[in-house]
């Protein structure tokens, strides 16, 4: 495969010639006639979806912070280590995945999700500045490359995005979607969990408050390539695709029991591996592909849907100059996966 010309006068930009890769685009942006009109929904979704992470208040959470267990505090450290390294490299990915996308409505999609990995990751700044000590700060930063589960785990989503950037060939792209669908959909929701975990407990809500800002723009990403994928992969990757997914599900159950465990109250071992199948299931099915656990069907955090407020049908609680709680709704836009 070779990247688009950024300049190309010679180009054919006409909706019968118009394709997601592989085309001749001139790569201006004729948004008036538009080919994929599912990414024209997403545009608008996408854009109702700003939200700005300073403006929820992280007061509280620096002392429920100091009086969390030493497990709560271990887990909390650990996935947001995990979350900083995903969103950073998700930032610097996006684009390298756009300069292959030959239809402008979906380009114009794909600057926003970089824009908004850039807004995950100034979250996480901010949240390790209100909340952690000084001398633990670098600490967040670095535990991916100090713990032997973490590294190995985020060794195998990066290098398969380095192989494409090394050899892009049409296999290595089609491997590079596949992983972004499941880093955007599978990846860190044990961890999202966590976090809605505490919040039922009366604990880190305004840490929990972000990160269903975070929830929501990750589920329209998923949306994003829950669209591309059939657009390019077709029956024949099954095996390759559902040893993709077996590795992620095998990793994210590891990396989980590892950082969590039994050692966080309303949270386990059991619950991980089947929350984790679930969600594997609903990824295949969303792209056509048949489920790989037809037993773990059931949503095993379903009592903490209310929390995590996917849907945007409730307020996210933020305090933007006071003590006292207001209610501001940021984002009601996202509707799930169903785009």
């Amino acid at each position: 495969m070779k990247p688009k010309k950024l300049f190309n006068p010679f180009g054919n930009d006409s909706i019968q010639e118009r394709k997601v890769i592989q085309g001749n685009t001139t790569n201006i942006f004729n948004l008036n006639n538009v080919k994929y009109n599912w990414a024209n929904k997403l545009y608008r979704s996408m854009m109702e979806n700003f939200w700005i992470p300073e403006k929820v208040d992280l007061t509280s959470d620096i002392n429920d912070y100091k009086n969390l267990t030493t497990d709560e505090k271990k887990a909390f450290d650990g996935i947001l280590s995990f979350l900083i390294f995903l969103d950073s490299v998700q930032t610097n990915n996006v684009p390298h995945i756009s300069d292959y996308i030959t239809a402008p409505e979906i380009n114009l999609i794909l600057a926003i999700q970089t824009y908004q990995e850039a807004i995950h990751s100034q979250s996480y700044q901010y949240i390790i500045e209100t909340i952690l000590p000084k001398e633990t700060r670098n600490y967040i930063y670095d535990f991916w490359k100090d713990d032997e589960v973490l590294f190995t785990r985020n060794k195998y989503i990066a290098e398969i995005f380095q192989q494409f950037l090394d050899s892009p060939s049409t296999a290595n792209f089609k491997r590079v979607l596949i992983a972004n669908y499941l880093l955007e959909g599978l990846y860190f929701y044990n961890g999202f969990v966590f976090f809605y975990n505490l919040a039922s407990r009366h604990k880190m809500h305004g840490t929990s408050d972000i990160i269903r800002y975070i929830n929501r723009d990750e589920l329209l990403h998923v949306s994003i390539f829950r669209k591309i994928i059939p657009e390019i992969i077709d029956e024949n990757d099954t095996p390759w695709i559902n040893e993709m997914f077996m590795e992620a599900v095998n990793q994210e159950i590891q990396w989980t029991n590892h950082i969590i465990g039994n050692n966080i109250l309303g949270m386990s071992n059991d619950a991980t591996e089947k929350y984790t199948k679930y969600l594997a299931n609903k990824l295949l099915e969303k792209i056509k592909f048949k489920p790989l656990f037809p037993s773990h069907m059931e949503h095993p955090y379903k009592h903490l849907e209310k929390i995590a407020d996917t849907e945007g049908k409730g307020d996210v609680k933020a305090n933007f100059f006071e003590a006292t709680v207001t209610s501001y709704n940021q984002s009601s836009a996202i509707e799930g996966w169903d785009f």
